[in-house]
């Protein structure tokens, strides 16, 4: 068994915790083979998937021939996508009644002002749902009512009583703006409007509290990585992207609270990709989630290195997200906050060809770049180094933010 003291690696255990998306964990199977496999071919190494992962659990098996060093990695998405899709069944209706309360969360809180300090791009994403929820409301009841007023029209040309023709034309205009509604929400998979408001409704739906099934869930994730640390590996890596990333924060604060992460075990590192962690801690009862950031910052087990980008417009870019939260202290060690330089990593023609492509920016840290600076995931995940020893030393981002901006910061 690896100790924590060690910096080389030849068997790995990751796992992923993916952010609020509904679609399968086999999507993250297909995007790591394909733009492995490109990486590869661009700097220079070798990476082969070797099948799936044992059991009942969803993964997949990878050798990396790096630096003239085999290691093998065995990565586990840890799935919560179910939960995301309960929330996806939600009515119209229930969609616009999500928005209001939602709206109403954030901006009688102060959060939403409190957000506006850090980063225009996440809380831009933020609006634009219930922007474009609105702009479809209001479109049709504009087309119910056009189509309304043509029936009336029609109407009265013919023998029908007056009272027959405005129940009629009421009855035809109602089920024009239902249809419409109906038509956006069936085209949503292309403006994306109810899946950013079922996402932003989910987070605040406690005003910032985990929900019951969340909770259980965090419980099943820290169960499986303290099975791993108990294996044959030299390092487990817990990888958290977006919304996974402070789900993943929890997890790690829980495994330490209660003794689970031994010293002579594993090592064990923490990757948080693209955060959007003040959307929940700026919340007035996230005081669990506070905790947990102020303890993962000051404790010495596990490396945490944290990585966004001003490229990418749906994360919290160089916001160290314990600071921001108001909960850094004197002692505060992590996380290590550097950007993965998407103008600098990627080509000019690479990057023209993705800049105004939000989400799939959103997904950068996961792929290939042409233009690869010290930020690989496939070296981090497949690669001979462990976390800690890979940046060890690396200097933090000179332009992060780390002042405190969070109106609530009790724990």
């Amino acid at each position: 068994m690896g100790s924590t003291s060690a910096t080389q690696v030849k068997r790995r255990r990751v796992f992923y915790i993916p952010g609020y998306d509904p679609f399968p964990a086999r999507r993250y199977r297909e995007l790591y083979r394909k733009e492995g496999a490109a990486q590869a071919a661009i700097s220079g190494y070798q990476l082969d998937m070797l099948g799936s992962a044992a059991g009942e659990r969803f993964g997949w098996r990878v050798r990396g021939d790096i630096d003239e060093q085999s290691t093998e990695a065995e990565i586990e998405v840890l799935v919560w996508s179910d939960i995301v899709q309960q929330s996806f069944h939600a009515s119209i209706t229930r969609t616009y009644l999500a928005m209001l309360r939602t709206a109403w969360i954030y901006i009688s809180t102060g959060a939403l002002w409190r957000l506006m300090q850090l980063r225009k791009g996440p809380v831009i994403a933020a609006l634009y749902p219930v922007v474009m929820l609105t702009w479809q409301f209001v479109f049709a009841v504009a087309l119910g009512w056009g189509v309304g007023r043509i029936v009336q029209v029609v109407l009265a040309m013919t023998p029908m009583g007056p009272g027959f023709q405005i129940v009629l034309a009421a009855v035809v205009a109602a089920l024009a703006f239902g249809g419409c509604l109906r038509v956006f929400q069936m085209i949503d998979g292309k403006v994306y409007a109810y899946y950013l408001m079922h996402d932003f409704a989910h987070s605040a739906s406690r005003r910032g509290a985990y929900p019951a099934e969340i909770h259980a869930r965090l419980q099943h994730f820290g169960t499986a990585i303290e099975a791993a640390l108990a294996e044959e590996v030299d390092e487990v890596l817990v990888v958290g992207h977006s919304s996974g990333a402070h789900l993943a924060v929890t997890v790690l604060a829980d495994l330490l609270r209660r003794g689970a992460v031994s010293g002579d075990g594993p090592a064990l590192g923490f990757l948080s990709l693209g955060h959007v962690v003040p959307m929940i801690s700026f919340l007035p009862d996230a005081g669990d989630m506070r905790r947990d950031l102020r303890f993962l910052s000051t404790q010495v087990t596990i490396p945490w290195v944290d990585v966004t980008a001003p490229g990418d417009g749906c994360s919290f870019a160089l916001c160290d997200p314990v600071a921001v939260s108001g909960q850094e202290t004197p002692e505060k060690r992590w996380p290590l906050v550097f950007s993965a330089a998407f103008t600098q990593s990627l080509s000019p023609a690479r990057w023209q060809a993705l800049r105004w492509r939000f989400f799939r920016l959103h997904f950068q840290y996961l792929c290939a770049f042409d233009r690869p600076k010290d930020y690989d995931y496939f070296q981090i995940t497949a690669g001979p180094l462990t976390l800690g020893a890979r940046y060890a030393g690396r200097a933090a981002s000179a332009s992060r933010i780390t002042r405190a901006v969070s109106k609530y910061t009790s724990i």
